[in-house]
């Protein structure tokens, strides 16, 4: 039987009378559809690119951002110089937080006779506290002096609190500016500095392809403005100011943790590119390993191994308390057993290993350097460099020897200014940061590796011999008030955590305290003012166009109470670096106590301009327009420097007496009490209250308030007359002119006190 087959049915037809199927005729309909499919791609792929590069060039046009170069070209006269770009740290910290080079200027084109030393690193580097006192600056007065035909221009270009991660796109702009030699001297905020596993600045520890991709937004406008987005909605708490070392006492980490591992890769590649970007422009590299203070400066924290058992913990305590006894009774051989007994129980805790090695050295021990550096290793707040990162440093170091490479071990060889061969004291403020001494070494270590690096070019016709470290203060204008400053400066810094938490604190502090009472006893020497000046104006007349020598100089005169010479020294720093913000802040600041308001406010206004995330600036540019009776303006300028410093009691007090001048009272009074509730023995805002108090009638508070600034400062004889006047509203006539007496015996020409006196005298003979 035959099947039967069917008829196919016709091919429908659209509307146009086209084949519905697109099989019925493929060369008709498949090519168009595929074209638009791509031009759809295309379109969707480019429309985005579009609208950011669009938004790239309207915010660059209105003026949003920042730029990231790290130079900046400036013209004075005919020439043009290199300065350093106020906004470059901005990639890496939050405005609030942004830190900078010392001042610097060199000429944007290179004279053929002379040799640029860029000095690379952080803020030992640098020369902190005082960078016109730091090894690169004892180098360069030991090279020109041995060298004396050859010109050197050493550029400092470290920084506070950054890193490798910072380091390197200086590096990359470095290349560009015809260094000759490039001293690279890094390593101790790897893990607190940007991206670092205990940072406080931004992500914690994140891979280099992140980090590099996160750098790379940021150098357009729109991930300026995408990052600035983030940070507002950023449910993470941020720091308002800067706060030293004290911002990270949350940000412990354990030394097993892996992000460490990461930092120590990132630091290892970074570490190569900059050295190679040095060696492909050109410049010999002298590259450092990083010394530390070993034998004086105890871990900042320490861990416990989270999962000791309660038996392990409670042995692992007593043995650490039987080693402190056995410390504080000099027997240190027993301590040492016992903190070996701890460190046994809890390998990880760095204070153990500290201690035992204290206890070793104090037997001369040679096993003592292995535990200090295993308590540097092992400290959870790790703000020096470590056994890992001078290692990665010695190997590159030694693999591109004599291939324009040149390895420094400064951290071998400064310990051999140790008389047990463990850096310390005798080299270091505190952990990281050099004395005079220290500063010196490093500089002296410098300049000898350097004579060995100086192109061929330069006629090398040496002196004999290196300048001595007293020949070289001399040219520096180290005096004693200058060595003053600077210990100063570093005993605040060791009243802060985590210094202030060191348990050795108390007595590293006294040492530095008795060189500063030595340095006063000196200063109040006769002649000792004549040949401080002498010093620093010889100093001059050697370095004409040497900021820091002026600066050294206005700090001098400032010190001694003679403001308009302190003027003049401040204007020949203006004139040298005319756009730099300190010049403008402290002939501004000077300018202001003088009484030249105009001038001083608008060079303050200029300094927050240049850097508007620093409230020194804005507190100054508030005193002067107070001063000026603009109380409105100095309002607005101590908000904003108290948007950035909120815990600073002077700028809570200053804003305070504003406050007063416009009448409001009550905000007046609550602002000198949080004043003083942050700082209690601050007495000028409790003079400043007492005065308010009085102006209120409330008689028997300000009287409280006024004997208290005279507890603090007995020698203050307005306080003496005001609380005069108190007592002679409460018809206290006896009490009163003791207070008045006292106060011209203070200060015998005070007018007030004369005539109060005289007054009062009167009117209580006339009592019956």
């Amino acid at each position: 039987m035959k099947s039967r087959s069917k008829k196919p049915k016709p091919a429908l037809k659209d509307k146009r009378g086209g084949p519905e199927s697109a099989e019925a005729a493929p060369g008709l309909a498949q090519l168009p559809n595929r074209g638009r499919l791509w031009l759809f791609r295309m379109l969707a792929l480019l429309l985005p690119i579009l609208v950011v590069c669009g938004l790239e060039a309207g915010l660059r046009i209105s003026g949003y951002g920042y730029s990231t170069s790290f130079f900046k070209e400036v013209r004075n006269g005919d020439k043009r110089f290199v300065v350093d770009n106020e906004f470059f740290s901005l990639r890496f910290f939050p405005p609030e937080l942004a830190r900078w080079p010392a001042s610097f200027k060199f000429d944007s084109l290179k004279s053929t006779n002379s040799v640029r030393i860029f000095i690379l690193g952080e803020s030992a580097a640098m020369g902190d506290p005082q960078p016109a006192f730091g090894a690169s600056r004892y180098m360069e007065v030991l090279l020109r002096q041995r060298f004396p035909k050859v010109r050197f221009e050493v550029i400092n270009l470290g920084i506070t609190a950054i890193n490798s991660h910072v380091i390197l796109p200086i590096a990359r702009e470095c290349a560009r500016r015809e260094g000759d030699i490039w001293i690279i001297y890094m390593g101790n905020n790897e893990m607190v500095g940007p991206f670092g596993a205990a940072t406080v600045f931004g992500a914690r520890a994140p891979s280099r392809a992140i980090v590099r991709l996160d750098l790379a937004l940021q150098r357009m406008r729109v991930g300026q403005m995408t990052m600035r987005l983030l940070g507002k909605l950023s449910s993470r708490p941020a720091n308002t100011s800067w706060g030293g070392m004290q911002m990270f006492l949350q940000n412990q980490i354990p030394p097993d943790d892996a992000r460490r591992e990461t930092v120590y890769r990132n630091f290892n590649a970074n570490l190569r590119d900059i050295v190679e970007l040095g060696r492909s422009s050109g410049a010999k590299i002298l590259l450092n390993t990083v010394s530390v203070n070993l034998k004086d400066s105890p871990p900042f924290a320490s861990l416990n191994n989270s999962k000791l058992t309660a038996t392990a913990r409670a042995q692992f305590e007593g043995d650490m308390e039987e080693g402190k006894a056995r410390e504080k009774e000099h027997r240190f051989a027993e301590g040492a057993e016992a903190f070996a007994k701890a460190a046994g129980i809890d390998p990880l805790f760095a204070e153990a290993q500290f201690r035992w090695g204290d206890c070793l050295l104090k037997q001369t021990n040679a096993a003592a350097h292995e535990h200090f550096q295993r308590a540097c290793d092992l400290d959870a707040l790790p703000f020096r460099a470590d056994t890992r990162i001078n290692s990665m440093t010695r190997e590159l170091g030694r693999k591109l020897a004599g291939v324009g490479v040149m390895l420094c071990d400064a951290a071998a060889v400064l310990e051999t200014n140790s008389p047990v061969r463990v850096a310390g004291a005798e080299s270091f403020f505190e952990h990281v940061h050099f004395n005079f001494d220290g500063n010196f070494r490093l500089g002296q270590l410098w300049a000898n590796c350097v004579e060995s690096l100086l192109p061929d070019r330069l006629d090398h016709s040496a002196a004999p011999g290196w300048a001595s470290q007293e020949s070289c203060e001399q040219v520096l204008g180290l005096t004693e008030w200058n060595r003053s400053f600077v210990l100063e400066s570093v005993l605040r810094r060791l009243q802060q955590p985590p210094l202030s938490l060191q348990f050795n604190n108390e007595q590293r502090s006294q040492m530095i305290q008795a060189d500063e009472t030595a340095l006063r006893q000196r200063m109040a020497q006769p002649g000792a003012v004549v040949r401080a000046s002498e010093a620093l104006q010889a100093a001059i007349r050697s370095a004409p166009d040497d900021h820091f020598l002026y600066e050294g100089l206005a700090n001098f005169f400032e010190s001694i109470h003679e403001r308009r010479q302190a003027i003049a020294a401040y204007r020949q720093v203006h004139d040298l670096l005319p756009r730099d913000f300190y010049a403008c802040l402290q002939l501004g600041r000077v300018l202001g106590e003088v009484g030249e308001l105009p001038e001083a406010k608008a060079l303050l206004q200029q300094v927050s301009n240049l850097r508007p995330s620093l409230p020194d600036g804005w507190y100054e540019l508030g005193t002067v327009l107070a001063a000026s009776g603009d109380f409105k303006g100095a309002l607005e300028s101590y908000d904003h420097a108290m948007k950035l410093r909120p815990r600073d009691p002077a700028y809570i007090c200053y804003k305070g007496k504003v406050l007063g001048k416009l009448s409001r009272h009550a905000e007046a009074i609550a602002h000198y009490r949080r004043a003083i509730e942050i700082r209690p023995n601050f007495w000028e805002a409790r003079f400043e209250l007492a005065s308010e108090l009085a102006g209120q009638n409330q008689v028997g508070e300000a009287i409280r308030e006024y004997t208290e600034v005279i507890r603090l400062n007995p020698r203050h004889a307005t306080t003496r007359v005001n609380l005069g006047v108190m007592l002679v509203r409460l018809n206290k006539l006896n009490e009163a002119i003791q207070q008045f007496e006292e106060a011209l015996r203070i200060e015998p020409s005070n007018q007030a006190a004369k005539d109060y006196l005289a007054q009062v005298t009167s009117r209580r003979n006339l009592v019956p």
